[in-house]
């Protein structure tokens, strides 16, 4: 009796056997694709337009960038299993759904396009032979016959193609064993047409691009790692050998007037000219099998992966055994109706040759980046350096750039805006991609590059923020954020009881991360367990950060009860001596930040904290949530006699200081700083002041404290500073 295991090799070994080999799935519909409608009905025109070398060239150059595609696609194909979807497949599982997406959307309308493109071509060639028919009723009819075809089976369209590719070889055989046109004269010595290298280059590229014909079949071989590789390569090689064969075919045989004005002029040339007009209509309506094949299931995965809205959904539907998207082929179909109804061939060729550029060019980068990180989870069996793949995707877009900058443009923003949509949907996969990667690299190159040595000049503060439950203080992350501006780092952490489990603490973290995410902030997020809440602070600090990265700012709230006020300067103390600035952020539940429009930072100079007070009164008068808020430079004198001259040097300071400050001057002329204090902050929205340094006995600073919040109590919220990082606040703020 088989057991349970055998029965799921059984079962793999029954699908991988339905499965289509590396000739029929890959190499035939990838052959009959390239050798399609373009090289039957406008190579002619190609070799007459720009000449011989120009056109070996062109050749060679478009089957240069669709080689080192090839060679990136294999290298993606050969580490991963790739399933439905093509191209896209490989791109959204390495540069993530967001990239994938813009990109499949892209290659999903120029696979459409093809079948129009496909299906006018030979539309034009029956025209031809039979003038009286009408060209875009033979269009619109070989168009549902190819959809027709497509609905049935896609085994039944593959064995149909290697008849048509016998006859595409005999066809070219003929070609070969033709001879001159009656009337023509060696063309050698004659000139070329003289129309623009790039306006060839953009109607000749598509061409080339059957690879995806057959990369798009990934979800039906039997294999893919194998076959992909060694079918699609196969087909670049021998597409570019008879594509360089037929010029030299064509140079001798037709006049430049000839070979530009007639496309059929490869059936004048061949020995049997039917043959030509055979091969013509079987490599387009192949060419627009395989692409109605191909766009399908390159939609059909787009809707799996919630890419496109829930409302078309059902386009992700398959057949019960065969898993073909019949639905998806029938919105193809629609689409290619009405492109051949408006299209022309010359129009439509330069648009899928933006199209596939830009596909080709991610697909290189795709791979490209892959291999650069060398991440253990890519083991490609076909090795291509990173260098090929980046230098064929700059090659994509130099060509891109020279077909036609403005439509390059425009592609460009079509994919960056379907890019962040996506990004803004927050589509959600089960599948990690190489953008981790990509950043843990360059954090690994940063934190090296970082160095022992604090710089004032690239200063920023990284925070650690003592939030508990973000609901509960959710004032203390929200004038983090305003501090950081949700550019420096940031940590919300809270301290739990011991006994809470593993899994309870993961799962607290992903639902606080989300909720920070809900609310704009950006953030990490920090659960350390321990019974004493200040001792788990303590220990949090001193563990937490890589290497010269870390937190240099701790922010939580004041001491709510007397029983905690010993722990709580016990805590600071640590803080101080572990050099990491404070903030205690002591909240006025009743008015909150009031109106965000007045700052008061009580300043003593810029020693001890009053480099960093100014810091962060700037930094919040300039952040979203206080922008235009007033931030008032307040500071005490005791006579009038020294009130100008403090006015004066406040006002210069200020000015050097470029924080935007306004300067206030207050006299005490014997009263309290208490009373100055609540009288003149007393409308203002946040007030900001510096604490003493904790002293050596606990009870002093203890006392201090308490002595603290009772001095504050009734004032708007307030921010108490101590800087105890060792760095020169002052030096952040000089202007030299």
């Amino acid at each position: 009796m088989p057991t349970r295991t055998d029965n799921i090799s059984d079962q793999t070994e029954s699908v991988e056997s339905n499965g289509l080999s590396t000739f029929g799935g890959v190499f035939t519909p990838s052959i009959l694709t390239i050798l399609g409608v373009i090289m039957y009905l406008r190579f002619g025109w190609v070799v007459g337009s720009v000449g011989l070398w120009k056109t070996f060239a062109i050749v060679t150059i478009s089957t240069g960038i669709t080689f080192v595609t090839a060679l990136s696609i294999s290298a993606i194909a050969t580490a991963q299993n790739v399933k439905v979807g093509g191209a896209y497949y490989m791109i959204s599982r390495s540069l993530g759904i967001e990239t994938g997406g813009a990109v499949g959307i892209s290659l999903y309308f120029a696979q459409a396009l093809s079948i129009a493109l496909y299906t006018i071509g030979f539309a034009e060639s029956v025209v031809r032979v039979f003038p009286t028919l009408d060209e875009k009723f033979v269009g619109l009819v070989t168009t549902s016959f190819v959809a027709i075809v497509a609905l049935r089976s896609a085994r039944a369209a593959i064995r149909a193609q290697y008849v048509i590719m016998a006859v595409i070889g005999v066809s070219l055989l003929s070609l070969v064993f033709g001879s001159p046109i009656a009337d023509a004269a060696v063309i050698a010595d004659s000139q070329p047409a003289g129309e623009s290298f790039w306006l060839v280059f953009a109607v000749f590229f598509p061409a080339v691009t059957g690879i995806m014909a057959g990369v798009n079949m990934s979800g039906d071989l039997r294999d893919s790692a194998r076959s992909i590789p060694r079918g699609t390569l196969a087909a670049v090689g021998a597409g570019y050998l008879i594509y360089m064969l037929i010029p030299l075919v064509l140079i001798g045989r037709a006049t430049t007037e000839q070979l530009v004005s007639d496309p059929l002029v490869m059936k004048r040339i061949a020995f049997w000219g039917d043959a030509i007009v055979l091969g013509v209509w079987g490599a387009t309506l192949s060419s627009a099998v395989g692409s109605i094949l191909g766009a399908p299931r390159v939609l059909q995965a787009l809707a799996r992966d919630n890419v496109l809205p829930r409302s078309l959904a059902f386009l992700g539907r398959g057949t019960p055994q065969t898993d073909e998207p019949r639905i998806g082929t029938a919105v193809t179909f629609a689409i290619a109706i009405v492109t051949v109804y408006l299209g022309n061939l010359n129009a439509i060729a330069p648009v899928l040759s933006m199209f596939f550029l830009t596909t080709y060019g991610i697909l290189n980068i795709a791979a490209g980046v892959e291999r650069f990180l060398d991440n253990p989870s890519f083991r490609p069996a076909f090795r291509v350096h990173w260098a090929v793949s980046f230098l064929g995707a700059m090659g994509c877009v130099a060509v891109m750039f020279l077909i036609n900058a403005g439509a390059t443009a425009v592609s460009i923003i079509i994919v960056a805006g379907i890019y962040f949509v996506l990004e803004r949907k927050e589509v959600s996969t089960t599948w990690g991609d190489v953008r981790r990667g990509v950043w843990s690299r360059l954090a690994s190159a940063g934190i090296f590059r970082l160095g022992d040595e604090s710089d004032p000049k690239n200063w920023r503060p990284h925070l650690l923020v003592f939030s508990g439950a973000p609901t509960r203080r959710w004032h203390l992350i929200d004038i983090a954020r305003s501090i950081t501006h949700n550019r420096a780092l940031m940590t919300v952490a809270t301290v739990l009881p011991q006994d809470v489990a593993p899994e309870r603490i993961s799962t607290m973290e992903i639902a606080v991360r989300e909720h920070l995410d809900k609310r704009g902030v950006r953030s990490l997020v920090r659960i350390v367990p321990s019974d004493d809440p200040f001792g788990g602070s303590r220990m949090l600090v001193s563990a937490y950060g890589l290497g010269t990265l870390v937190p240099n700012t701790v922010v939580f709230g004041d001491a709510e009860s007397d029983s905690s006020i010993a722990e709580f300067c016990r805590t600071l103390s640590y803080l101080h001596e572990a050099r990491r600035n404070v903030v205690v952020v002591r909240h006025n539940s009743e008015l909150g930040f009031g109106k965000r429009r007045i700052i008061d930072v009580w300043w003593g100079g810029l020693r001890g904290n009053g480099g960093l007070m100014i810091i962060l009164g700037y930094l919040l008068a300039a952040s979203m949530e206080w922008r235009g808020a007033t931030v008032r430079l307040n500071m005490v004198v005791p006579r009038d006699a020294a009130a100008e001259t403090a006015r004066a040097n406040l006002e210069s300071i200020v000015s050097r200081m470029r924080t935007g400050a306004t300067p206030v001057i207050h006299v005490s002329d014997g009263r309290p700083f208490d009373e100055l204090l609540h009288a003149s902050s007393h409308d203002s929205d946040l007030v900001i002041l510096g604490v003493a340094e904790p002293r050596d006995d606990d009870d002093d600073f203890v006392r201090y404290w308490k002595s603290v919040q009772s001095r504050l109590s009734g004032l708007p919220t307030t921010l108490l500073v101590l800087a105890s990082e060792d760095l020169a606040f002052d030096d952040i703020l000089r202007d030299d």
